[in-house]
This record gives C-alpha cells, structure tokens and sequence, in this order.
C-alpha cells in the first residue's frame, strides 16, 4: 500500500512554521507532507476549506493532523474531501456537535478562561468581520507564561511576533461534526498544558475513543517535543495505510 499523506493544520496563534520539525522528519520518511494555512476565521468556512484542499492537493489515503483550534476544523473536514482514514490530535480540542471552545475550556483550569479575557489577550476590530466580531492576539507575556512555556526565549519571541490571530466567532461558534465518531483517531497531550488543561484533554480523547499518549510538554508539545507526536504519526499512518 502506499504510504498516506499528512495534512498538518496548525491552531490559533501558529501558522505552518508550528510544524516544521515534524514535517522535516515525516518528509524524510518519505511521506508526502503538507501544512496549509487554517484561515482562523470561523469553524465551518475554516473547515471548507480544509476539505476542499484535501480533496484538490491529494491523492490516496490522508491522515489529518490538528493543532489546538486545528483539532476543531479537521473533526468538521475529514468526511468532506479527500479520502481521511485518521485523525491526530495535538494538544486540541476534540468536540462533540454543538460544542464551542468557549463552552470546552468554561471551568477547566485554562489560563484563558479568565474573567477578563484582556488581561490575556489583546482584543482588536479587524475589516470585513461581521458585526461585534473581533480577533484576538496572544500577550506577549500569555505566550511565555501559558502557551510555550517550555519553549526557550527566543523561540517564544518568534511565536509572538509571527502568530496569527483568532476571531472570537471562531471560538464562540458550535462544532457542525465529530469525524471521530466514524474514524480512528489517536491524541497527543501535553501534561503541562496550561491553555487546554491535560484533564480537559484526556475528557475529550476518552470520549471519542482516541488513543493517548502522554507527554511532558505545553500547548506546542510538537515543536518542544516532536519525536512523541511524531511517532503517533507515524503509529495513525501505519493503520491509514493497511
């Protein structure tokens, strides 16, 4: 059989560069690897998109990979386009239908869910969005503190600078499907996670029957330890390709 592709799709707060190590090393396999842009701009046009890159940029069997948010939009892609036989999980959030990441991280423990949600974020009108809507950049401090903690400095720095930002629609906006109720689907968890709590992770992957791997890592466990989510990977695309 050949080998799967691998979709890497970064969250909020990431672009594709969040993947380099892992795509270096799964290219050097060789798989093919891409890493498209996720929009970040709301859970069912950011999930059409997705699909229809899927269906356009490959050929033969795909396991689709989520970072954070991006856990969100291939859970809503992966029966649109393409041919998924797997779903990773990288630290993200795997909902059910009807559930936002606003409701997922109400009461968990997040560093983001905070009373005031500026003293996290910082909270900016951006042109074209709908009324009331907004995006949402990380505090430099958040990032160092909460998002990759474990990263050195100057790599954090780097997440800072070049992060993308959400819109709260995106976070505000129920999950239109669970692929992980019709796929296999495996799940990384960073065990010092601080913006998705470990609890909150392992809740979602129980439920949709993932398996999980534990690993002593923050929110951006593949780009402080990528050899664990590297070897899952490399576990869902063994199974994708049988």
């Amino acid at each position: 059989m050949a080998k799967p592709s691998i979709v890497l799709v970064h969250g909020a707060w990431a672009d594709a560069s969040s993947w380099n190590t892992v795509a270096s090393e799964l290219r050097s396999l060789g798989f093919t690897v891409l890493a498209p842009p996720n929009p970040l701009r709301g859970v069912a046009s950011d999930a059409a998109y997705l699909s229809s890159f899927v269906a356009q940029r490959t050929t033969g069997p795909v396991v689709l990979v989520g970072h954070s948010y991006g856990g969100v939009v291939i859970s809503n892609a992966a029966t649109a386009g393409g041919d998924v036989k797997g779903l990773v999980y990288v630290n993200a959030f795997i909902p059910a239908e009807g559930e936002s990441i606003f409701q997922i991280l109400g009461g968990s423990g997040s560093a983001l869910d905070v009373p005031d949600p500026t003293t996290v974020l910082d909270v900016v009108g951006y042109p074209g969005g709908p009324e009331g809507d907004a995006e949402a950049f990380l505090k430099e401090d958040s990032v160092y503190r909460y998002f990759a903690q474990d990263l050195p400095e100057e790599d954090a720095w780097l997440v800072v600078a070049g992060q993308r930002p959400i819109t709260l629609s995106a976070n505000a906006t129920g999950s239109e499907k669970a692929a992980w109720r019709t796929l296999p689907s495996w799940a990384v968890i960073g065990t010092e996670d601080r913006v998705i709590p470990p609890a909150t992770q392992r809740s979602m992957a129980e439920r949709a029957g993932s398996k999980i791997t534990d690993v002593a890592a923050s929110h951006v466990s593949m780009v402080s330890h990528p050899e664990a989510t590297i070897e899952v990977i490399l576990t869902a695309a063994a199974e994708a390709g049988n």
